[in-house]
């Protein structure tokens, strides 16, 4: 507990790096499939992106209909 009270400048800093880096390769990559060893890695690369409920995607085809 003590090395974190007394780095927490830059742990802060490496989280922030972290989640940068997750989110640029989450915006340039497509998603894969679900189940597969890349889309299980991608899956946990969201997660560190921050990447849940409507800002996550979901690799399917979007349709040009409105419903």
């Amino acid at each position: 507990m003590e090395y974190i009270t007394e780095n927490k400048e830059q742990l802060l800093l490496l989280l922030g790096a972290i989640i940068s880096v997750a989110s640029a390769i989450c915006a340039l990559t497509p998603t894969p499939k679900a189940g597969t060893v890349k889309g299980k890695i991608y899956k946990l690369i969201e997660w560190a992106a921050l990447n849940v409920g409507k800002a996550k995607e979901t690799g399917d085809a979007i349709s040009d209909e409105t419903p």
